[in-house]
């Protein structure tokens, strides 16, 4: 009887001081979207959110065991997805809407999880989509300790240990000094699946743009949007033209948002740092809408002087079409030989540092999805990598 009494002031402890143990506070860091040593990229409004694919922050933190996000009502509704990225792994996607978003720090759909490792972890985080692409963010909590539930309490209890929770510690991330600047249509944005498009699951994370700035471990702004002219036009859904838009906070989405259904000048010095190249691949919504080759001209040379009034020193790299490949070998080209007239006015006007980048043959049918239609044929994923190679190559050559 002493025995069995004994026993059960035994469990009785043990379980008081379990619980005692589970009941302590987190020590969880709830980090405010104004934080200074939040590093945000691409384009943000004052809400913060999100316009553009590829927009988005990083966080460089030491101790990082969780990660959530707590997003506002300017937040895509039902959910926009985001790629994410932890010591500069490859991008995983993520679905998240408004409210508390637990962010896993490993690829949930892979069978092997990677646990945290390193004494500190740079967390990259971005939406994916030219659309459906807003994230509001409120806050995010670092290592917020989720409470067990009642259900099996007695059989977890026995079997877990109980202790200090660590606590997180924000830090400086610093940015790379070098940072590329995309600036172009559907061929560029990275038209991904479900609710932003098609044919790249993840969007602009697997798109040429992004994956240039990833083989130079560079920052990447990438503002790019399909069906979108270089004029200033209405062409495919998109009431402005890139001429117009780029020097806005807001892509052209912002018409059909009812939330925010306006524009707002972009300061280019939050841009940090500010880019070392700037890469420019577009046209081919101007040539469908009927756009004439002397209208395009002059339209991308009144481009060229703004971007110039930003950026007076840093190449500029024009890169003609790589066209519309075709199943018998063919490739269909738009507004031949006026992007070499583009460079050549600038070089004549002084400026030695605009570049054309001559692309034929860089795009062949078998780098494209042979079912979608010939006049919006985006490189498929296997051309995009290859789209990756030749710039990272002709980036290598460049001048700095």
């Amino acid at each position: 009887m002493r025995l069995l009494t004994s026993i059960a002031l035994a469990c009785v402890s043990v379980l008081s001081h379990g619980l005692a143990a589970l009941s302590a506070p987190a020590t969880s860091v709830v980090i405010p979207s104004d934080h200074p040593l939040i590093y945000f990229n691409g384009r943000w409004d004052a809400s913060p959110g999100t316009w553009w694919a590829g927009s988005g922050f990083k966080l460089h933190v030491k101790g990082l065991t969780s990660l959530l996000l707590n997003l506002g009502p300017h937040t895509t509704a039902p959910l926009a997805s985001i790629g994410v990225s932890v010591n500069y792994a490859p991008f995983y996607t993520v679905n998240v809407s408004s409210g508390a978003n637990v962010i896993p720090l490993s690829d949930p759909s892979s069978a092997q999880k990677t646990p945290v490792k390193g004494p500190t972890q740079v967390v990259r985080i971005n939406v994916e989509g030219w659309q459906n692409n807003r994230i509001n963010l409120e806050s995010i909590t670092l290592n917020k300790v989720i409470s067990m539930t009642r259900i099996g309490f007695k059989s977890r209890l026995c079997s877990r240990k109980t202790g200090k929770p660590k606590e997180a510690q924000l830090l400086p991330y610093t940015p790379s000094k070098l940072a590329l600047q995309f600036i172009g249509d559907s061929l560029s944005a990275g038209v991904g699946s479900g609710s932003q498009g098609q044919f790249l699951p993840q969007g602009v994370n697997q798109a040429w743009p992004f994956l240039t700035g990833e083989f130079f471990k560079g920052e990447h702004r990438v503002n790019a949007q399909p069906g979108a002219a270089l004029s200033d036009i209405v062409s495919y859904g998109n009431e402005h033209g890139l001429s117009f838009q780029y020097f806005k906070t807001e892509d052209t989405g912002y018409f059909y948002t009812t939330d925010h259904n306006f524009t707002t000048p972009w300061n280019f010095a939050r841009d940090r740092p500010a880019p070392t190249h700037i890469m420019i691949h577009i046209g081919a919504n101007d040539a469908s809408q009927n756009v004439t080759a002397a209208g395009f001209v002059q339209t991308y040379l009144t481009f060229l002087n703004r971007l110039r009034d930003l950026y007076p020193s840093q190449p500029i790299f024009v890169f003609t079409p790589w066209g519309w490949p075709n199943a018998d070998g063919t490739v269909s080209y738009y507004y031949q030989g006026q992007y070499e007239r583009i460079v050549r006015e600038r070089q004549l006007s002084g400026d030695r540092n605009t570049f054309l980048v001559n692309t034929t043959g860089w795009v062949t049918w078998e780098d494209v999805f042979p079912e979608y239609v010939p006049l919006q044929q985006p490189p498929l994923l296997l051309g995009q990598v290859k789209l990756t190679s030749i710039d990272s190559t002709l980036l290598l050559l460049c001048p700095q």
